[in-house]
């Protein structure tokens, strides 16, 4: 509307009034949602509510800029639709509805579920990237050196140490014993009774107790040991530790020659590609002619420290020129990585060491093996899985012993904004041959399972009663005896270990804070370049 200056007097009408006045002006608080509209998701990305300044673990400056939750959220919805898997799955709610960028996150993914009914995408979840950057480094962390199961999270509660790493105030011995053995059942801490604690501050204390945030705390806990009929007392003291991803190795001499056995933990901390490698050196020079790999507990990582595992037990004739893994990202993306803008390239099976912890382009040693045997659970996962997906690809015999593992042939790229990491699902992983689809996990062939890949080998339930290495422990004296005489045990052993959900019914259930000591579930696909 103009408005005139009216000279004079005698008169003039009144200006005329529109019939559809436009509203009032309003003020501009940040982009507006319009449902099946998206953005780019860089006019968001870094526009923080609280704006972290300085450096990061890795001693790269910090990118945030002055911004808001809804713009946060508005980086999530088009982040999401961009990079996810299943963008045509996720239904488009509006980010205003959303306080918390990581609520709002939780429902960006698909509720579609695979053939056995479980959820299709049980792996989206995100971590302060603080936390991410220590654990990916391997910065240490105060704790004692062992790693914890939930059998039962609610009253009656059974937790158990399943390892504990050499040279550890876990390890240590006390009167020709170790603080903790595996198998080790906790029965109270710091005078609370584990077993059944009814309030949240009890539990409360049993988690400080168990997972100590400083070093230098002194914790008591009373435990009973495998077999044991009396209880003993036990002090420790925490320290920052840096868990290896290499837990311990023998050679196991066998009258059909040498086989050698490798528990590998994890494959996410940039010291793993060390410790593996520095693991299938020994073995390469003992000379041995068969591999027991244990990743029972190992819930992936590093997808290029796989990859390179993958080469040292193939060796070169097998790998070279061949894929570890190629990735399929969602329609959208055509021939295109739509994380990195890049070429979708596939990985190959890695032969020289990529900067992590051995220099860049050292050749890696390799055994040359036809079959490996794979120690499974419930929690070998993700970059776990993809070693058994790869090596079958060149036609190296995995033979499984265990459970089935978890089902996950998808990965993604962390992304960190605003102080929080994102995992969301971006790509589905697929061997030379262009298998990849193993959504409901890889399982042994004895098993009676209706779904999941089968592979050669034998159902056998976790055993808490022997050490990991142990050749009477029942997951690798049943691959010892596989490999000797093409059998499964008869009867399974009965001692069974589920993974506990520690979000149970109830204010009283144990949650397990950090529980396994890896990043779950998880691919990551960073180079130690980026």
């Amino acid at each position: 509307m103009v408005l005139t200056a009216c000279g004079g007097g005698g008169g003039n009408p009144p200006p005329a009034v529109s019939p559809n006045p436009p509203p009032p002006p309003t003020n501009n608080s940040g982009p507006t949602w319009t449902a099946g509209v998206y953005e780019s998701a860089s006019i968001f990305q870094d526009r923080c509510e609280t704006v972290r300044t300085g450096v990061d673990l890795e001693g790269n400056p910090f990118p945030d800029r002055a911004g808001s939750t809804l713009e946060e959220n508005f980086w999530l919805r088009s982040w999401t639709h961009e990079t996810y898997l299943w963008n045509d799955e996720v239904v488009d709610r509006n980010p205003a509805n959303y306080a918390d960028p990581v609520n709002y996150f939780d429902v960006l993914k698909t509720t579609a579920t695979t053939p056995s009914g479980k959820p299709k995408d049980d792996f989206h979840f995100s971590q302060p990237t603080e936390e991410f950057l220590k654990e990916r480094n391997s910065a240490p962390e105060a704790e004692y050196g062992a790693a914890f199961i939930a059998l039962s999270a609610t009253p009656p509660r059974d937790i158990r140490v399943i390892y504990t790493d050499a040279g550890t105030p876990a390890s240590d011995m006390v009167m020709g014993v170790p603080n903790f053995i595996r198998g080790t059942r906790i029965l109270e801490v710091d005078g609370v009774d584990l077993v059944n604690a009814d309030t949240q501050a009890e539990v409360d204390t049993i988690n400080d107790g168990l997972f100590p945030q400083n070093a230098g705390e002194m914790h008591s806990f009373i435990v009973q040991d495998p077999g044991a009929a009396t209880t003993r007392t036990v002090m420790m003291i925490s320290e920052d530790l840096a868990p290896p991803a290499v837990n311990r190795t023998a050679v196991i001499n066998t009258p059909s020659g040498d086989v050698g056995y490798v528990l590998i933990t994890t494959f996410s901390p940039f010291q793993s590609e060390e410790d593996i490698s520095d693991a299938i050196a020994d073995m390469a020079t003992a000379g041995v002619s068969d591999l027991v790999l244990d990743l029972r507990y190992n819930g992936g990582g590093l997808l290029a420290i796989s990859s390179q595992l993958g080469y040292m037990v193939a060796g070169a004739a097998r790998t070279n020129g061949k894929v570890f893994e190629r990735l399929r990202f969602n329609d959208d993306a055509g021939g295109v990585n739509p994380v990195t803008g890049s070429t979708n390239n596939a990985s190959p099976f890695y032969s020289a060491g990529l900067g992590f912890s051995v220099s860049e382009g050292a050749p890696l040693p390799s055994l040359n093996l036809d079959r490996v045997f794979i120690l499974a659970t419930d929690w070998t996962c993700s970059a776990s899985e993809a070693v058994i997906n790869g090596l079958r690809g060149v036609d190296v015999e995995v033979i499984l012993i265990g459970r089935t593992t978890c089902g996950k042939p998808y990965g993604f790229y962390p992304e960190d904004n605003c102080g929080e990491t994102y995992y969301t699902i971006q790509f589905q992983g697929v061997n030379e041959k262009g298998f990849g689809d193993y959504a409901d996990g890889f399982v042994p062939m004895n098993s009676s399972a209706s779904f999941g890949v089968k592979l050669p080998g034998c159902v056998v339930d976790d055993d808490l009663d022997h050490d990991l290495g142990d050749e009477s422990e029942a997951l690798l004296a049943a691959a010892l005896q596989y490999r000797e005489f093409g059998t499964c045990p008869t009867p399974p052993p009965s001692a069974v270990i589920k993974k506990a959900l520690a979000k149970e019914q109830g204010a009283t259930a144990l949650d397990l804070r950090p529980g396994l000591r890896v990043m779950e579930n998880n691919r990551d696909m960073r180079m130690p370049r980026e």
